[in-house]
């Protein structure tokens, strides 16, 4: 049995921490050159708003429903059982590629704050410098680590580094405001209104996944845990995401006339070296990115390590990944597997990250997707119905943006093949589960 530590708060920093990475240090260029200021911020804010229902549908699954399956648990109630291996063996794509993804990425942040770790790139390591590929390394045995040693562990990491993200983007933020001016908004969007705000809507998505890790960690609450506990900490930690993001996008633009900006590297940081000067504040704001990247990364191991683990259990997948640690009462050969694969997988670069993250992201919407229509076909109360209907609706566009070739943004045949990669690799591991 895992042990059951966790609380509200507990959950909030693990969906909140599983949402926001250093994306909006790292693609602020791109919201704001699909959005411009006002487009993208009303992008963000009409997507967390569509989640809400999506979010409820996992609140209330999870106090039914506590089992770290999560989707599969649910799914297997009103879907053959082919559905719900279907939708965990996604489930763990969605979580488990942020992980090598993460690893690779910490090297390029702390690259700024030390050049030095840009040396000696080896085009066997993708071209990526060997000090960045061992920082990332590093960074993966530190979180298997914390992972294997308990869930007290893992939640700590997770509510310190949200912690202090805040505090770094209050003092940034404030800084931004008070030597920024309006004009530096100008242009507000950077299409007609209503194009710029589809331009970000279609990002948003995967820049919010990660307040459905909740329910992967519903078996290790404490044992006088509230059942709306889980519904309270997801539905928060979306309106909190959602606020983060709407706040920063506003800082930068207004801190810098950002349209001068849209070639330069971090754009965010870029945006304060213009008007501050390149001191501390740059500093903070990687400082705040490095901790945002860590809690992501440890929210996403969380969470894949759990399915792994129920998937195992349920014999789906090799039976010892379903085993628990008798000393740590952690599931501890999916900690350890997942930080062996992750470790490999980030070896590989961005070349072979970018077209499986894609998949990732078309994952999470068919998890999401398969989770809302549990909850319709469970014949909850007719609000139920509607929240879960609602929620259906916004995956299935997710879903359907990654797919329909008319859409920008869909899947090419590079990610097709990922995709075809990781259902045989579920088969064989299938086939081998004993």
């Amino acid at each position: 049995m895992l042990a059951r530590a966790l609380r509200v708060l507990d959950y909030f920093t693990l969906a909140f921490g599983t949402m926001v990475g250093a994306g909006w240090l790292v693609v602020m260029d791109d919201w704001l050159r699909r959005g411009g200021p006002a487009g993208a911020m009303l992008g963000f804010a009409v997507g967390g708003v569509a989640l809400l229902p999506v979010g409820w549908v996992y609140g209330k699954l999870a106090g039914a429903i506590p089992d770290a399956a999560s989707e599969v648990a649910y799914t297997e109630r009103v879907f053959p059982q082919s559905v719900s291996l279907l939708t965990g063996w996604m489930m763990v794509l969605a979580y488990g590629i942020v992980c090598p993804w993460e690893a690779a990425a910490i090297g390029k942040i702390a690259a700024y704050l030390l050049p030095p770790l840009n040396r000696w790139p080896l085009g066997l390591l993708g071209g990526q410098p060997l000090p960045r590929v061992l920082t990332g390394l590093v960074l993966t045995a530190a979180i298997t680590t914390v992972n294997y040693r308990g869930i007290r562990w893992s939640s700590r990491l997770q509510n310190w580094a949200t912690l202090l993200l805040w505090l770094l983007f209050a003092a940034f933020g404030a800084a931004g405001l008070l030597q920024g001016q309006a004009a530096n908004l100008q242009p507000l969007f950077a299409h007609a209104p209503g194009v710029a705000v589809l331009l970000v809507l279609q990002v948003v998505p995967y820049f919010m996944t990660g307040f459905e890790a909740v329910p992967k960690c519903a078996e290790e609450s404490v044992p006088d845990f509230p059942v709306e506990g889980f519904l309270q900490a997801m539905v928060l930690a979306i309106g909190v995401a959602t606020v983060f993001y709407v706040g920063v996008i506003g800082v930068v633009a207004w801190v810098a006339p950002w349209r001068e900006l849209m070639d330069r590297g971090f754009l965010t940081a870029a945006a304060f070296e213009h008007t501050i000067g390149r001191g501390w504040w740059v500093r903070m704001i990687f400082a705040a990115a490095l901790a945002s990247l860590i809690k992501v990364f440890n929210g996403n191991f969380l969470a894949a390590s759990r399915m792994l683990y129920a998937l195992g259990r349920r014999g789906w997948l090799p039976t010892r990944l379903g085993t628990v640690h008798e000393r740590y009462r952690t599931p501890g050969v999916a900690v350890v597997a997942l930080g062996i694969a992750t470790a490999a997988v980030s070896l590989g670069g961005e070349r072979l990250l970018v077209p499986i993250a894609e998949v990732g992201s078309l994952a999470a919407g068919l998890g999401w997707l398969a989770s809302c229509l549990t909850c319709v076909r469970l014949r909850p109360a007719r609000g139920a119905r509607l929240l879960g209907g609602l929620g259906a609706l916004v995956a299935g566009a997710l879903v359907l943006m990654k797919l329909l070739p008319v859409v920008p943004g869909h899947l090419t045949a590079a990610e097709y093949g990922a995709l075809a990669a990781w259902l045989l690799l579920g088969l064989v591991l299938r086939q081998v589960r004993e």
